[in-house]
């Protein structure tokens, strides 16, 4: 079996030791959530250094083994293919790409709450709202109480990166066959893709209150992903990156 390149190895190590620290951390009272995930621009707890921490922390332990399971399936490949400098680029750049779509969608939701309250109401969320969060509480008043959760909950997971890791897959090696469960049959990579983008553009606006899935983070993972291999094509064109 090949040993697992330098940066996909990296990736999954620093993401773990995350994870552990996350929960050494709860154990003590401290919820690196407030610090290292990313917050809406206008929250206390925002700053900008979150762009890159919130990659590297989960939501639990299934949504931290699906996604490093996805980054060794797959990640490894285009590192081989690209290598280890484009290769991080490519992760990197694309979970602060996805970061950057998040948080235009939560504005426009945001903006949209903030259409019926009054402008006192939404003074006292913006002024209170983060001490209130810290406290595990919110308002009783459901427009006030949505918009304290839209400026406060942070966006964590590695998961925009993982998107453009499946749609750079997806485009070196459209027709790669995959097996993917419950379907008995192969599906090729380039239709699997389409069927995962597709799946997010639908549960993205379907906006399901109980649904704690950033979608548009992801389709903004696949976005920049696509936007970076198809100048990396034209930069690079004459040489046999790409496979079909």
């Amino acid at each position: 079996m090949n040993a697992i390149p330098t940066v996909t190895k990296n990736i999954l190590i620093i993401n773990v030791l995350v994870f552990f620290a996350t929960i050494v951390a709860a154990s003590y009272g401290i919820n690196l959530d407030h610090y290292l995930g990313l917050h809406f621009f206008l929250s206390e707890d925002f700053n900008a250094a979150q762009f890159i921490t919130y990659m590297f922390m989960h939501g639990g332990f299934t949504h931290l083994f699906f996604n490093m399971f996805a980054v060794w399936m797959f990640g490894r490949i285009l590192e081989q293919v690209w290598g280890p400098g484009r290769f991080l680029s490519y992760y990197m750049m694309c979970g602060i790409g996805a970061g950057l779509i998040n948080m235009l969608v939560v504005y426009l939701r945001i903006r949209s709450v903030e259409t019926g309250m009054t402008p006192e109401m939404i003074d006292v969320v913006y002024q209170e709202g983060t001490k209130i969060w810290h406290q595990s509480m919110n308002y009783t008043d459901p427009a006030m109480a949505s918009l304290n959760a839209l400026i406060n909950v942070p966006t964590v997971g590695a998961s925009g990166s993982v998107y453009a890791i499946l749609l750079g897959f997806g485009m070196l090696f459209p027709n790669q066959p995959l097996f993917i469960f419950p379907f008995p049959f192969p599906i090729k990579a380039k239709y699997f893709v389409i069927g995962y983008a597709l799946i997010e553009l639908y549960s993205g606006f379907a906006n399901n209150p109980n649904d704690n899935v950033a979608h548009f983070a992801h389709l903004g993972g696949m976005i920049f992903g696509f936007i970076l291999i198809t100048y990396w094509r034209k930069k690079d064109r004459g040489n046999d990156y790409y496979y079909n």
